[in-house]
């Protein structure tokens, strides 16, 4: 028999699949007292990575919802106390809906304002059709279908934020625009007060470097408004080559005085490290040997300060190349005196019940932190402490200039209150109105207290590009 029940206070509408139905045995199923009593999808013989994606497609409506078996809670997400329209739950409802998806050794989960989820173990969503109403492609892209309508921010594969209502950019014409003619610009707030930056397919700030470089070096010093960047010059670190011949960097990282940097276009990607303020390098002898092909280090304040735990998290989309977008974006960490050990890392796999992180050594069987389909490319992330919120730029790989977006294109910014989500969308544009570069990113060193006020460092118009926002909470 089928059991379903309402749970009207939650506003939500879970529907149980009882003893009587193949593959569950009678007396199995345990019955709920004042808490739900708890298991792991593994343990009630379910794909954690599948119902991971109903989840994320759950929760881009914006509502909550649990996933119960066997009388178990396996996943649970948003704010059960909260009520929702039921717009189209009853199309989840009737009998042949149960059989056409063969949904008869598992659950089935309505989302409030959501038409249809579910979940099979130890299926993939692309074998269900369900012949009575919509395919279940969304779970392949979940909430980045082409031409989604996210309200507020059209096109967005993140429902808006509820903490950032909006953000106000200062005028095009107040942008300020340093050593023209060089790119990237991956950044870090260090132990002295300075930050340190590296550069691309440029020449640095003035006086410029006498030869263009690859991957370039310099200390910026002073506010937002009055800063002053010099070129550090070393031997050990500087490369040469335009574009995919020379290596460049994508990340940088401060911790205990010694500056980090994430270098690509070496074979997928490699760290060296500095402890002398960028004079010498050296780099690890191992590199990731797949993914992470423009990855960025998560940076907190001065040399690392308000750190949520010892670790230091890395982001990349999932692509060996740097100039391959990707579908996702994916997530490893590393404790942070074992930055070059490459194994101490470990890579984002999936979440438990309650949205906690599972973490793995096999970098093989990473999955998503993210997920745009084709539009995952490169990145920046900062803690801002005011707003308690992790703060992930990303570049939309487009551009209708055949220079690309350092002078045309779009990109988002997409907020959440941990490391690994879930994200919500704090802007989004298609086509800004400049070019916002092939990296941006808020420096931690030019936050308000409060965090509201902030500079988005972006590499348009081929410079060290400044420019001032406004969060608006």
């Amino acid at each position: 028999m089928m059991e379903k029940s309402l749970w009207s206070g939650a506003g939500l509408l879970l529907v149980a699949v009882a003893a009587a139905i193949p593959g569950m045995a009678a007396g199995a199923v345990t019955y709920p007292g004042e808490q739900w009593q708890t298991a792991t999808p593994e343990q009630l013989g379910m794909d954690a990575a599948i119902l991971a994606q109903a989840r994320d497609y759950a929760l881009a409506g914006e509502g909550s919802g649990m996933v119960i078996r066997h009388g178990k809670l396996v996943m649970q997400w948003g704010d059960p106390t909260r009520t929702y329209d039921l717009k189209s739950s009853t199309k989840a409802v009737p009998h042949d809906t149960y059989w056409s998806w063969g949904l008869y050794d598992s659950v089935i989960v309505v989302i409030p304002s959501l038409d249809i989820v579910a979940s099979r173990a130890g299926k993939s969503m692309s074998e269900r059709r369900n012949p009575h109403y919509a395919p279940i492609e969304p779970f392949l892209s979940p909430i980045a279908q082409s031409g989604k309508d996210r309200g507020k921010w059209p096109g967005a594969p993140y429902p808006a934020s509820e903490l950032i209502r909006a953000v106000e950019w200062a005028p095009v014409d107040t942008i300020v625009r340093r050593a023209e003619g060089s790119d990237n610009w991956p950044i870090t707030w260090a132990d002295d007060d300075s930050q340190y930056a590296a550069y691309g397919d440029g020449w640095g700030f003035e006086p410029k470097s006498d030869r263009k470089l690859s991957l370039g070096l310099a200390r910026i010093a002073g506010g937002p408004e009055n800063f002053k960047g010099v070129n550090i010059c070393s031997e050990t670190v500087e490369r040469a080559g335009d574009d995919k011949a020379g290596p460049k960097a994508s990340g940088m990282l401060c911790v205990d005085g010694i500056l980090y940097m994430l270098v690509r276009n070496v074979g997928n990607s490699q760290i060296a490290w500095s402890d002398d303020h960028g004079a010498n390098w050296s780099r690890c002898n191992w590199k990731f040997e797949t993914g992470f092909g423009a990855p960025t280090f998560l940076n907190f304040g001065r040399d690392y300060d308000g750190a949520r735990d010892s670790y230091v998290y890395i982001y990349s989309h999932d692509s060996d190349s740097a100039y391959v977008p990707a579908d996702r974006m994916v997530l490893a960490r590393v404790p942070l005196d074992r930055i070059r050990e490459r194994k101490a890392y470990e890579f984002l796999r999936s979440f438990d019940d309650v949205h906690r992180p599972v973490w793995i050594h096999n970098i093989h069987e990473r999955d998503a932190v993210f997920v745009n389909p084709g539009r995952c490319y490169r990145s920046g992330i900062t803690y801002n402490p005011g707003l308690k919120r992790y703060l992930w730029c990303q570049v939309l790989p487009e551009s209708t200039d055949t220079r690309g977006p350092r002078y045309q294109g779009g990109f988002g910014i997409y907020e959440a209150p941990e490391p690994w989500g879930p994200w919500r969308t704090a802007f989004y544009a298609e086509t800004w109105d400049t070019g916002p570069g092939e990296t941006s990113t808020f420096p931690t060193k030019w936050m308000s207290e409060d965090g509201r006020t902030c500079r988005l460092l972006f590499s348009g118009n081929d410079s060290f590009s400044v420019r001032k926002v406004i969060f608006l909470p």
